[in-house]
């Protein structure tokens, strides 16, 4: 492990842990510094920068053009392949709409603490809209585009945002979302009224504006434009709210994350140089959308709190118009980091697996691929490194943490990538795996992953008005550490392995096996595209698995002889204790819009238990066709 700085640098953590994060925030401008670092009395865990004072919008925005001569600077760069628009924002652009979408706020009486809602598609005015509520002080909750009238009502609810910014219409490949129609409807059902919504007129679809209530975004943020309306940074507490982020796959009471205003830019300023090794002024594309972590951290926050570049793109992996899309941004705009799903990769193989559309672009400027959001198969890590020539480095973290648990720090030189590890703790997680008793486990030994408390700055301090559930989903089960749900173990060097969410561990006639291992062993087979294997109920051995298998486009062989391919490599890999027999090859797999696989419905499908449309899901006609495969083979309680 030479040539790195990792080990030094998490070391003077550990040994100085305050120190360490009191050295990181001199990279942060603030009104006044805190006067504890971290103080442990306040919270449920304790406050990082206690009593210091700042703007996020101030660091992510006005220093840039004031103090760094970075006005002239691309600060968002918009791509929309649906629509055939490309948009350029310097830094001075984005103050400039900032500043003037802060004065309509201010104008709806939106004040430091008040609730903004955020419904929009990948446009760069969402990003606008975080910002301009930031600059005020106020808390902005962002909700994915096109979300189901009944989600966004209950989120509503929750945090009774004072206005809803949103736009007329999302776009997809074939089709156009209004989204007027679902937001009447959600503030119809909500108890909770929202005073005011702004609208941004997309002319694929322009909307009625509702009289007293609605606004033309255009029209007002255009007039405090050419007036120039002076919004200076409302000063706030580091430890004031910045945004609540609603947890997807949610039903009943909405699990708000809380985001605190200090200590998240500390961290996510540090780690754009030191884990995605990005200078100021490079181009950083997080391939995901503004509603979700990924989006809010490493499309809007990360990358302008540190004077790159971001990158926004409204299209998909493939179908925009090819598998080629990724690539053609990539050479376009000089992409110096990629960061996605793994799914995506996996899409782009499906329709191009020997990787011909990768050969027509110059992808010479592309140093590292990043991938999160769900576990990276071997295989697609493989595959892309194959095809791409730079190092495609996995990393773990969650909604709660804004940020990376456990990763390949590239700033702090490369450590040896282990295919299937995100790698190592960064500074600020003491990760331990510990048995359901809440014991050590030795190395190698499959767990439950968790981290000592207090958890770094930018980590969830609480719930959104919701300590007490805050106690009970996280901290409740193992005393003094933060239960991150995943289960995993840690190998002889510190490298960290995830298998599987701990509901994803399945019991076989008393064996405890990981989903995991299983998709990593059919993943291997050159035919499948992608896979999920979820544990279903059987009266003999409580569980028993199965796997769901997408073939390759260009597959030459027949769906019954990849399937018991596919049960062989399992049964040789993992033996007979596995009783892996199920093997079915479907069309599609069920996922939310941010690429996770929903094996829990599957699983409660497959058990013939109830079940609700999962609020997140891209496409509900899945799941029948998911039911009828399983029919057709007799599986699980179609038997």
């Amino acid at each position: 492990m030479s040539g790195s700085n990792y080990h030094n640098v998490y070391e003077s953590w550990q040994n100085a842990p305050e120190a360490f994060w009191e050295t990181a925030a001199q990279e942060i401008d603030w009104f006044k510094p805190a006067d504890k670092i971290f103080d442990p009395d306040q919270g449920v865990y304790g406050r990082w920068f206690a009593g210091a004072t700042c703007n996020t919008c101030y660091n992510a925005v006005d220093r840039h053009v004031e103090k760094y001569g970075r006005g002239e600077q691309p600060a968002i760069i918009h791509d929309s392949a649906i629509t055939g628009s490309k948009t350029i924002w310097t830094y001075s652009d984005l103050r400039d709409e900032v500043r003037a979408l802060a004065a309509t706020l201010r104008d709806l009486d939106v004040v430091k603490g008040d609730r903004v809602l955020i419904y929009m598609p990948m446009v760069p005015e969402a990003v606008a809209a975080m910002l301009a509520t930031a600059r005020l002080g106020a808390v902005h909750t962002v909700v994915f585009g096109g979300f189901a009238s009944h989600e966004l009502a209950t989120r509503i609810n929750d945090c009774e945002p004072k206005v809803i910014i949103a736009a007329s219409c999302g776009l997809e490949p074939n089709r156009v979302v209004e989204y007027k129609p679902l937001i009447d409807k959600a503030i119809e059902q909500a108890n909770h009224k929202p005073s005011n919504c702004v609208f941004l007129q997309r002319p694929q679809h322009e909307c009625e504006l509702t009289e007293g209530r609605d606004v033309d975004y255009a029209t007002a943020v255009g007039a405090h434009k050419q007036a120039q309306t002076p919004i200076p940074c409302e000063e706030v507490e580091a430890t004031d709210p910045l945004y609540i982020l609603y947890t997807s796959g949610t039903t009943g009471q909405p699990k708000g994350v809380l985001r605190d205003n200090g200590g998240h830019m500390v961290a996510l300023k540090w780690s754009m140089s030191a884990i995605y090794d990005i200078k100021p002024g490079e181009v950083f594309w997080a391939a995901s959308d503004v509603g979700w972590v990924v989006g809010h951290s490493y499309i809007c926050y990360g990358p302008l709190l540190h004077g790159a570049t971001t990158m926004m793109f409204e299209g998909k992996p493939v179908g925009t118009p090819d598998a080629g899309a990724f690539w053609r941004i990539i050479e376009e705009y000089k992409i110096s980091s990629l960061f996605t799903a793994p799914t995506a990769f996996r899409a782009i193989k499906k329709e191009d697996s020997k990787g011909q559309l990768v050969k027509d672009y110059d992808l010479s400027c592309l140093r590292t691929v990043f991938l999160a959001g769900e576990r990276a198969d071997p295989d697609t890590i493989k595959w892309l490194q194959d095809m791409l020539n730079v190092p495609v480095i996995d990393h773990w973290w969650q909604t709660e943490t804004a940020w990376a648990i456990a990763g390949n720090p590239v700033g702090l030189g490369q450590l040896p990538v282990k295919i299937g590890s995100p790698t190592v703790a960064m500074p600020g997680y003491d990760i331990q795996v510990l048995s359901d008793e809440g014991e050590q486990v030795p190395a190698g030994t499959l767990g439950n992953i968790v981290v000592k408390l207090p958890l770094p700055p930018s980590c969830l301090p609480t719930l959104w008005n919701a300590d007490a559930r805050f106690r009970e989903a996280y901290l409740d089960e193992f005393p003094g550490y933060y239960k991150t749900s995943d289960a995993g173990y840690v190998d002889e060097e510190g490298y960290l392995f995830i298998m599987a969410r701990t509901d994803d561990i399945i019991n076989v006639a008393g064996h405890r096996l990981s989903t995991g291992a299983m998709e990593e062993i059919i993943g291997k087979h050159p035919d499948v595209a992608e896979c999920a294997v979820i544990g279903i109920a059987d009266q003999l051995k409580g569980q028993l698995p199965a796997g769901f298998l997408i073939l390759n486009s260009d597959s030459d062989g027949s769906a019954e002889q990849i399937e018991k391919d596919v049960v062989k490599m399992v049964r040789d890999e993992i033996g007979p204790v596995a009783a892996f027999k199920i093997a079915l090859t479907v069309p599609r797999l069920p996922k939310t819009r941010s690429g996770k696989i929903l094996r829990g419905t599957m699983q409660k499908i497959a058990d013939g238990e109830q079940w609700n449309m999962p609020a997140t899901i891209d496409d509900p006609a899945i799941l029948d066709e998911i039911e009828t495969a399983m029919k057709a083979r007799s599986v699980g309680s179609f038997s």
